[in-house]
């Protein structure tokens, strides 16, 4: 018997606000990551698997983060790199 155990399917509503979210929104559908954004509502995010996560949480981090914390975050990737 093969039994394969597919990852959930997630919504996620994330609070982001003004033009980053129409950004994210954008970013997210060049991804083909499954969202949905209306007037004056959340951004809705359906995740469907464990890649599509990260790749939400690579594109919020982009717009949320600050430029410290992100150099912060690729100074501790090219360390792990050269490791």
């Amino acid at each position: 018997m093969n039994s394969t155990n597919p990852e959930p399917e997630t919504e996620q509503v994330v609070d982001i606000q003004g033009i980053e979210r129409w950004s994210v929104y954008r970013r997210l559908q060049e991804l083909h990551i499954p969202c949905h954004c209306a007037t004056h509502q959340p951004l809705q995010v359906t995740l469907n698997n464990s890649t599509a996560a990260i790749q939400f949480w690579s594109v919020v981090q982009q717009f949320k983060a600050s430029r410290g914390e992100l150099v912060e975050w690729l100074n501790r990737c090219w360390q792990l790199q050269q490791n």
